[in-house]
């Protein structure tokens, strides 16, 4: 009867439980160079920035149309600053399709409206429109810093970071104090904060005049000293404020990551590593660092615009290959992160059916909401193909789904790869406290993303 259970039953087990002291190592010490990412990595533009340093030091150059390309090969392009697509030439032709890994750099956030800063009773402050979802009352009492660019009228554009540099000032947003919030406490939690109400102090002392917004002219002194720029500028700005927390190990056994930004950089990242680990492949291998998820993969930098179908079909006409076969003979991951149970708010989930802390990878057949509405909803021959796969690759996965039934839903970039005719299944990292300004991930779950990613490339 045994036998019969172990055989017919599926049982899963903690991942710990199945790897050795050498693999844990290897946990570790992929551990720290995403870590080091997550730290430098606060905005999409950063996150480009990084990658294409680390990329040109092993070899990857920019990629121009009409170009001859080679296996082994390694190009990339950025597109407007904020997206980036990589590739690793395969030794098949791309008429046989591509290997892709996408995910997306954006992250829930603070965006600075285009006229922010105004004076109230001699304290000065910055008006934000919050991007993504975000639960608003997560957002006060924190320290905050600010990122971001500002374009000038003559063509310049200036780098703003304020916060991150140890000794630099951060900034915060206030909340009122429990003695006088009876009425606040009232109101439901999406309504004790709003989205207006989300402004940022960042000054007090007056200028030494006589005029009026003597503080906020102080504000802009400084800021004009610094960077050279005058309130006109901030029309043409895009400037956002992000926690200022420092990424960090979680637990007494320092098993977790804590740190803003993992929703979806832990995916990137795992995808980069594998595009920087990958020797010629067999079949040409593409990672898409996409902006815009948080808001539906909009824009010109989203994975709804046509950038990823030009840089595919630059690549196939260096190898006379028409594009719409090369789509429909690709696989795509599209590697985003999974709800992680939580043991403390168990009502929402299905527990049998969602991903969990240290089970490793997380696949997911289909996201949408209610009744799988706006979801690609992979065929099961995808998921057996990832089941052989990572069987043989020695890749610890489960499955994962977001939420019980009719709760809720959520979206990745995976029906508009779908979209393109190219087979895609969401497969990622499980995160704790989703959205807020300081999730959680397992170091277990964030090795084996890299090490499936890694596993499909190399197929």
């Amino acid at each position: 009867m045994e036998n019969m259970r172990d055989k017919l039953f599926y049982e899963q087990k903690n991942g710990y439980d199945r790897i050795g002291t050498e693999e844990r190592i290897k946990v570790e010490e992929y551990c720290r160079e995403y870590m080091d990412f997550l730290n430098e990595a606060r905005t999409e533009r950063e996150a480009v920035r990084y990658a294409v340093t680390k990329a040109e030091k092993l070899g990857y150059r920019a990629f121009q149309p009409g170009e001859m390309l080679n296996p082994g090969d390694r190009v990339y392009r950025v597109n407007r600053g904020k997206a980036l697509m990589l590739a690793v030439i395969g030794k098949e032709s791309l008429e046989q399709g591509a290997v892709i890994a996408g995910a997306h750099i954006d992250s829930p956030r603070l965006d600075l409206k285009q006229i922010p800063m105004y004076e109230q009773d001699e304290l000065c402050y910055l008006r934000t429109h919050y991007y993504g979802g975000i639960k608003k009352y997560q957002w006060v009492t924190i320290p905050l810093e600010l990122h971001g660019v500002a374009a000038l009228k003559n063509g310049e554009t200036v780098e703003i970071c304020i916060g991150r540099e140890p000794g630099e000032p951060k900034f915060v947003i206030t909340d009122l104090l429990p003695h006088l919030a009876q009425d606040q406490m009232k109101k439901t939690m999406a309504e004790g904060i709003t989205g207006e109400g989300l402004n940022i102090l960042i000054g007090s002392i007056p200028y030494a005049d006589d005029g009026k917004d003597r503080v906020r002219l102080a504000v802009l002194s400084l800021l004009n000293d610094a960077y050279g720029i005058t309130e006109e500028d901030f029309l043409s700005a895009e400037l956002t404020a992000v926690p200022a927390f420092d990424v960090c190990e979680i637990g007494l056994d320092r098993s977790m990551i804590g740190g803003y930004g993992h929703d979806d950089r832990v995916c990137a990242w795992a995808e980069l590593k594998a595009m920087f680990d990958l020797e010629t492949p067999r079949r040409t291998c593409v990672c898409i660092l996409a902006d815009k998820e948080e808001i539906g993969s909009e824009g010109v930098s989203g994975m709804q615009s046509s950038a990823f179908d030009c840089f595919m079909e630059d690549l196939c006409e260096a190898q006379h290959v028409a594009l719409r076969r090369c789509l429909e003979n690709s696989f795509c991951l599209s590697a985003d992160v999974s709800a992680a149970f939580d043991p403390l708010y168990p009502e929402v989930s299905e527990k049998r059916s969602e991903s969990k802390l240290n089970y490793g990878l997380a696949i997911c057949k289909y996201t949408g909401a209610r009744g799988k509405s706006s979801t690609s909803d992979a065929s099961a021959e995808i998921v057996g193909y990832l089941r052989g796969l990572f069987e043989r690759e020695q890749v610890i996965w489960q499955m994962a789904e977001m939420g019980k039934v009719d709760q809720g839903g959520g979206g990745t970039i995976a029906k508009y790869m779908a979209n393109r005719n190219i087979d895609t299944i969401d497969a990622g990292v499980p995160v704790l406290s989703m959205h807020a300004p300081f999730e959680v991930v397992s170091k277990f779950d964030c090795y084996m993303t890299y090490k499936g990613i890694l596993a499909a490339y190399r197929d």
